[in-house]
């Protein structure tokens, strides 16, 4: 009998720890679907953003001892302003090319994280982060991640996004300023990353650059 419940209790966790990485896959992917399922601009800087709310939120945490949603909104704040200043100077460029300095963001962000090594732990990783990420934590901010991204999506930003997918040409001559648009959507996917990271940091208790590097991005954006 006590092996009986030992066992159930041991698979219990277990599919809890699945369904906590599924949720916060789910953050990841949404913000992901917001930039380019809605605008059409592929990014390969989400891992990178994922690292920022990781990161900070794990320093705010551990080292100043800042309450968990204190040290999310540290995260997200960071990873949203780096976005604001990476649109302006990308959001211009098409294709490509977009997709390239995106993918130069989230190499030098990891390349960053094992420089400071003193503050990040660099490529030994940053270890003590306290465990704050639970089942029900990640079920309520997966679900508020599609309610969010579904309720954009039917107002009148998600009708400008998909104006912006379908022909940007036709956008903007209809009155759509598609810079401001693709900058907000960029925004958003950056902040659904850095939520995604902090409860990432905060279930696993350790993080390493290696964690956040292109295959990431690449997982997020074939998901």
């Amino acid at each position: 009998g006590q092996g009986v419940r030992t066992g159930a209790s041991m698979l219990s966790s277990y599919v809890q720890g699945i369904i906590i990485l599924v949720c916060i896959n789910v953050i990841a992917v949404t913000g992901v679907s917001l930039l380019t399922g809605f605008t059409s601009l592929f990014s390969f800087g989400n891992a990178g953003f994922m690292a920022v709310g990781a990161y900070v939120s794990a320093i705010a945490s551990t080292l100043f001892h800042v309450p968990f949603l204190l040290s999310m909104l540290a995260g997200v704040l960071v990873a949203a302003v780096l976005s604001l200043g990476i649109g302006k100077i990308t959001l211009h460029l098409r294709g490509d090319y977009f997709l390239i300095v995106t993918l130069g963001f989230g190499e030098v962000v990891r390349v960053l994280i094992e420089f400071f090594d003193k503050a990040t732990g660099g490529a030994r990783g940053f270890a003590g982060i306290p465990l704050k990420t639970n089942f029900w934590i990640a079920i309520a901010f997966a679900v508020g991640s599609i309610v969010v991204a579904a309720n954009i999506i039917h107002s009148k930003y998600g009708r400008n996004f998909m104006a912006i997918r379908e022909q940007e040409v036709a956008a903007k001559a209809v009155g759509i300023d598609t810079t401001k648009f693709k900058q907000m959507a960029f925004t958003l996917s950056a902040i659904f990353a850095a939520i995604a990271g902090v409860l990432f940091a905060h279930y696993y208790m350790y993080v390493t650059p290696k964690m956040f590097n292109l295959d990431k991005s690449s997982e997020f954006t074939i998901t």
